[in-house]
This record gives structure tokens, C-alpha cells and sequence, in this order.
């Protein structure tokens, strides 16, 4: 019976174990093969079942004991170590270096002389070594805060002390000839197994609460990014304004935003923070914070990058920012472009495509750079578009980017649909590009803004 709920209770582990892929879950193999193991054995000594099983099974029953009886030290020591910190990891690695070789050299010994107890006793002195210096950290509150990560001490010390004295008391008793039963460390092992397996439990909900409240702020975190962002695009004469925004996760480092002075006059500007996730969200957010600054130099787009510049190189560690601005004046039919490290502004007029490329510094790096203007015409029929580099990076299966190339032969082909729809393409041919198994790499956003009769 006790075999058998040893038997039960590991392979119950071992099932238990893949239904979350998590580091801190391996304990719980290690655990169940160590309680499977020794339920092996106390069944391999049960007199009915081996009676009742095949004679040609007894050799492969001494086989299979053998085995585990050299083994299921290193196993013991595995689950300990997912438990370890600092030099007790490298002890007990050094532990289970030297079960195994033994335990190894051992088997071999068993096949080749039929001995199945050659290296036991150096094997049996190994463990006690280990476990003595187990009882001593354990004992010792300042070493086990510092050796172990245990979220319940106690339960993981009345466990091993109990299982230390049965280990000790079957140990004596069989180098000093007493007959012993395997029955007899039952209880010592079920009491430092249930106290592993708890704390070990502690561990993984904690790590699941510590995951649920991650997920929680995300979420929010998400929600706030959607708010700083544009709801619309702006109502400009003229102009027919899409965006397109696909963050690589929940929050992103691509930012965009629309300064409409009147009917005739906005700003555009896209903006790409170094990095991915929360770190780079919460930089996006300082910008569109340091937008309502640069509010009144809407016109200048050389002003508009330089104060934005001057706001992140303030940021001690600050991450580092790609942007590009453009000023559109369809009263004068104009219109102003200045880029810091960004991609090229993209301008189509009927059949001829221009890259515009005006580039500064990066922002954050000097808070003293400066950022050259383009100036240039628009006139009804123009198509821009700006970007980040999440458009153009994405690698397809040979290694090749989809670049500015793969860029201009999409929007060249839906020269004559709308901003929305030509948006809608380029997110569609940047996924296709990519091998199909492939996840997204970067943040993706394209404003496209056509200039009308």
C-alpha cells in the first residue's frame, strides 16, 4: 500500500508539472521521480507481488532496484537544488556530480560482476554528508535565508528533520546488521516529500498571483497607451488622414500624434522609442506629455524635434528616440519635414516615388543637436508616408528585410486606393513576408495622409 501511494503520488507530480512550463515548476519532477523511485522500491520488497508476477521478471526487478537504489540520491539532490541559492547550488551540484559518477561506475560494476552493492556504502556516505550539511543550514535561520528560497521554513524543517532521523536510524541499523525494512523510512521520506511539495506549492502561486498582478497592470497599462494615442485623425481641408498601429505587445514603444492648428494647418508626428514593453510605453507617454510644450512651435518642425530633444537628454538613462516630424499647410500648399534617426518620409506623386530623409540626432543624445528642415511643395494626387522601422526590418525566411523596396512596390500598387486601405495592405504584405511560424519583431504604425483636390 505505502508503494503504491508513493507510486501514485509521483507520477501525479510528473503529470502536474508540464500543465505550467515554468522554471519553478521542475521541483515537482524532481519530486515525483523521487517518491516513484522508492515506491519501486518498497513494492520490489513486497513478497505477494513479486510472487505473483512472472519468474522471468525477478531478473529485471534486481536490475531495476539496482539501479535505483544507486540513482535516487543525484534525483533527491536535484529537487533540493531548485530549492538552493548562492554556494549551496554549486555544494549540491558538486553532490550530485559525485552520486551520479558513483552511481554510474556502480551500475556498470552490478552488469559486469553481477555485485549490486560495490559502491553503496560510498554512496550511502555522500548522502549523509549532503544531509548533514541540509540539517545545518536548515537549522540556522541566517544560512537558510541566505542558501534557500523557502517561502515556509518551518514545514521544510520538522520534514527534514524527521526524515533525517529515520535516515539516520535505516543506515545504522544496516551497517550494523540489524535486519530493516524499507517500510521503515516510509514515513521520514513522506514527511520531507509533503514539506518539499508544499513549499514548492507556495512557490508556483506565488508565481502565479505575481503573474496575475502583471497581466492585471498591463492591462492597464495598455489602456492608458490607447488613451494618449489619437482617437481620430485629424479634419484638415484637403487632406484625407489613416494611421495604422500594431504594438509588438500589450504596450509598445511607437508613438504618434496629430497637432490640428485650424482647418488648413497640422502636425504629424511618429516617434520610436529604443526597446520594447513598459519601458519604452512609459518614455512614448513622456512624449506625448513633452507635446503640449512644443505646441506653439507647431510650424517648425526643426523647434518641434529640438524640444522634444531637450526634455529626453534631461532624462538621466533616458532611452534613446527615432522620430519624424511633418508640417502640412494646404492654404499655401506646402509643407515642412525634419526626421531625428528616423526613417525617410515616403512621398508619391503620380507614378514617381521620392524617399525624403532630413535627419538629426537621435533624440536624447545631445541635448544641444540640431534637426535640418526639408521644405517642399504638395499639390493634389500626393500620397505621404511616415513610419517606423518595424515597417521596413522584418526579415523573411532567407534573411532579407522587407525594406524600403518591398516598401515602394506596395504603396506603387495601391496608388489609387485610400490612405485606410493602403494601410491595411502594407500590415497584411509585412506579415506575409515574415516565415508564417515567425511572431511580429517590432512595433508597427504608418500614417499615410493623401493630399485631395
Amino acid at each position: 500500500m505505502s508503494g503504491t501511494l508513493f507510486m501514485f503520488i509521483g507520477l501525479a507530480a510528473c503529470c502536474l508539472a508540464p500543465l505550467r512550463r515554468q522554471r519553478r515548476m521542475l521541483i515537482f519532477v524532481w519530486l515525483g521521480i523521487w517518491s516513484a523511485m522508492y515506491g519501486v522500491l518498497l513494492l520490489a520488497d513486497a513478497r505477494i507481488l513479486v510472487a505473483a508476477l512472472p519468474r522471468w521478471s525477478g531478473a529485471v526487478l534486481v536490475s531495476l532496484t539496482t539501479v535505483i537504489g544507486y540513482l535516487i540520491f543525484p534525483v533527491g539532490a536535484l529537487a533540493w537544488l531548485e530549492l538552493s541559492a548562492g554556494r549551496m547550488r554549486t555544494f549540491l551540484k558538486t553532490m550530485i556530480g559525485l552520486g551520479l559518477g558513483l552511481g554510474v561506475v556502480g551500475i556498470g560494476v552490478f552488469f559486469v560482476s553481477g555485485s549490486a552493492d560495490a559502491l553503496i556504502l560510498p554512496i550511502s556516505w555522500v548522502a549523509a554528508a549532503g544531509l548533514v550539511v541540509l540539517v545545518v543550514v536548515l537549522a540556522v535561520p541566517r544560512l537558510s535565508r541566505k542558501y534557500l528560497a523557502l517561502p515556509n521554513r518551518a514545514v521544510v524543517v520538522a520534514g527534514t528533520m524527521i526524515f533525517a532521523v529515520e535516515a539516520l536510524y535505516f543506515n545504522v541499523a544496516r551497517l550494523l546488521h540489524y535486519q530493516v525494512y524499507r517500510i521503515t523510512g516510509s514515513m521520514g521520506l513522506a514527511a520531507l516529500l509533503f514539506s518539499l511539495g508544499y513549499v514548492a506549492a507556495q512557490r508556483a502561486l506565488a508565481g502565479e498571483r505575481r503573474l496575475l498582478s502583471i497581466e492585471n497592470e498591463l492591462v492597464i497599462a495598455q489602456e492608458i497607451q490607447a488613451s494618449i494615442l489619437p482617437s481620430k485623425s485629424p479634419e484638415v481641408k484637403r487632406l484625407e488622414v489613416a494611421s495604422a498601429y500594431r504594438p509588438m505587445t500589450a504596450v509598445a514603444g511607437d508613438f504618434y500624434d496629430f497637432i490640428a492648428v485650424d482647418e488648413n494647418h497640422v502636425g504629424v508626428l511618429v516617434a520610436d522609442v529604443t526597446g520594447h514593453g513598459v519601458p519604452a510605453a512609459l518614455i512614448a507617454s513622456m512624449i506625448k506629455v513633452a507635446m503640449q510644450s512644443v505646441v506653439a512651435c507647431a510650424q517648425d518642425p526643426s523647434q518641434v524635434l529640438s524640444g522634444l530633444n531637450r526634455m529626453l537628454s534631461a532624462q538621466r538613462g533616458a532611452q534613446l528616440v527615432s522620430a519624424g516630424y511633418l508640417w502640412l499647410d494646404t492654404e499655401k500648399g506646402t509643407a515642412l519635414y525634419s526626421g531625428a534617426g528616423h526613417p525617410p518620409l515616403l512621398r508619391m506623386r503620380g507614378d514617381r516615388m521620392e524617399l525624403i530623409e532630413s535627419n538629426g540626432l537621435l533624440l536624447g543624445v545631445l541635448p544641444d543637436a540640431e534637426y535640418p528642415v526639408y521644405a517642399m511643395s504638395i499639390e493634389a494626387g500626393d500620397r505621404l508616408l511616415l513610419y517606423t522601422d518595424g515597417v521596413s526590418e522584418p526579415e523573411n525566411g532567407h534573411g532579407e528585410a522587407f525594406g524600403a523596396k518591398e516598401l515602394e512596390r506596395v504603396v506603387g500598387e495601391k496608388r489609387r486606393s485610400a490612405p485606410g486601405e493602403l494601410l491595411e495592405q502594407l500590415v497584411a504584405g509585412i506579415r506575409m513576408w515574415q516565415p508564417a511560424p515567425a511572431e511580429q519583431k517590432d512595433d508597427i504604425t504608418l500614417v499615410a495622409i493623401d493630399v485631395l483636390a
